[in-house]
């Protein structure tokens, strides 16, 4: 009996062993090369990334490792003015002929990112890389009686020369801040900061452009093409098809505003496709705007070339416009349902389409059979 409840325990310490909290925490069973101890770690909020440090607040000094996965460069930032990248005062380590190095970098803008000095002392900096990890190694001289920092971090996918190549804008990347408690408070997201408002903003952005070019367009054209086959819907469908399709118009131009307010803040990384299709579909239904004071009565003989050009230009936008918008969610990676919801949402519209055309082709051909048959014969021969 005793033997049995020994194994038993055995069993369990092992269990207990096996998801103790220091499986469940890596960083606090971490071990460098260089022997290096700290006395806090943190697993950092967003890229997977683990801070390490000790802060001596006998001389204001903080020794730190900072480790996260990359082929190309990871970057440690302390941010003295603001809670975002600009103005942070960056560690990069990368690999140079396969050799890790740290280099420090002034991120005075998007757009200026260089090696240079620190405004603040830095010493004993190196770097590691192990298992598709790169760490970097340093101690620093903070303000007196310093309690907590902005830190940034970050990684990207390249570097030529000293130049890093742009990391991905995606929202663990965007998210990749916060503030960091010195003497092992807990590290914490910045709940207003620079990358959430841009996030915000991001995201307005987003939700403009898929109601306006991706939904309320394509109920305009769905509009104007079928329920003007009824003649009892004359003028109505044409009035609804015009409200819809200026407040779409409105919304899009506010949606393409605010990209292209976004673009103007994100020197050094261009969506090219989407910015130029975006352009593209402001100037096409910016024509359509002014085909409205150019339309040709019926009987006019021009209208049927209007009528061209009215027609082609509608189509594209509705292509084009779904286009973009597929693209804005790849851009933003938002949660899976609101992807999801568009796509049963244009699906709908797309089902309704089919239903229409099936519904009105019937209509038109009855039409004109009940024509053909209704004609008068003329009694005449033609022989």
């Amino acid at each position: 009996m005793a033997s049995s409840n020994w194994g038993l325990f055995s069993s369990l310490s092992l269990f207990l062993l096996f998801f103790s909290p220091a499986y469940s925490q890596p960083c606090s069973s971490r071990t460098f090369s260089n022997n290096n101890l700290y006395s806090h770690c943190s697993h950092l909020p967003s890229l997977s990334a683990f801070l390490h440090w000790t802060y001596d607040s006998s001389n204001s000094s903080l020794s730190l490792a900072f480790v996260a996965k990359s082929t190309g460069w990871i970057a440690w930032a302390i941010n003295p003015t603001s809670t975002g990248m600009v103005g942070s005062q960056a560690l990069v380590a990368y690999l140079d002929s396969g050799v890790p190095l740290v280099r420090t970098y002034n991120v005075a803008s998007y757009g200026s990112v260089k090696p240079s000095k620190l405004s603040f002392e830095v010493w004993d900096t190196s770097a590691e890389s192990s298992g598709g990890e790169l760490i970097i190694f340093a101690k620093l001289k903070l303000p007196t009686a310093a309690t907590t920092l902005n830190q940034v971090w970050q990684a990207g996918p390249s570097v030529d020369g000293t130049t890093l190549a742009v990391h991905p804008f995606q929202p663990e990347n965007l998210n990749a801040k916060g503030t960091l408690g010195l003497s092992g408070g807990e590290v914490k997201n910045n709940d207003s900061g620079e990358v959430d408002s841009r996030t915000m903003r991001k995201n307005i952005h987003g939700v403009l452009n898929a109601v306006s070019w991706g939904l309320l367009f394509p109920i305009g054209v769905v509009m104007a093409r079928y329920l003007r086959v009824f003649p009892s819907a004359d003028p109505a469908w044409f009035y609804l098809h015009i409200s819809c399709q200026i407040s779409a118009y409105a919304i899009g131009v506010a949606g393409w505003g605010t990209g292209m307010k976004l673009g103007s803040e994100s020197e050094g990384f261009v969506a090219y496709d989407h910015r130029n299709i975006g352009i593209a579909l402001f100037s096409m239904a910016t024509l359509q705007m002014f085909a409205l004071f150019l339309r040709p009565k019926k009987d006019h003989k021009y209208r049927v070339y209007w009528n061209v050009y009215h027609h082609s230009i509608g189509y594209s936008i509705l292509i084009l416009g779904i286009i973009n918008v597929f693209k804005g969610f790849n851009m933003l990676n938002p949660d899976r349902k609101w992807k999801s919801t568009y796509i049963v949402v244009i699906a709908v519209v797309g089902v309704i389409a089919v239903v229409l055309e099936a519904f009105t082709w019937v209509v038109v051909l009855k039409r004109k059979s009940s024509k053909k048959s209704t004609k008068p014969f003329d009694g005449e021969s033609h022989q």
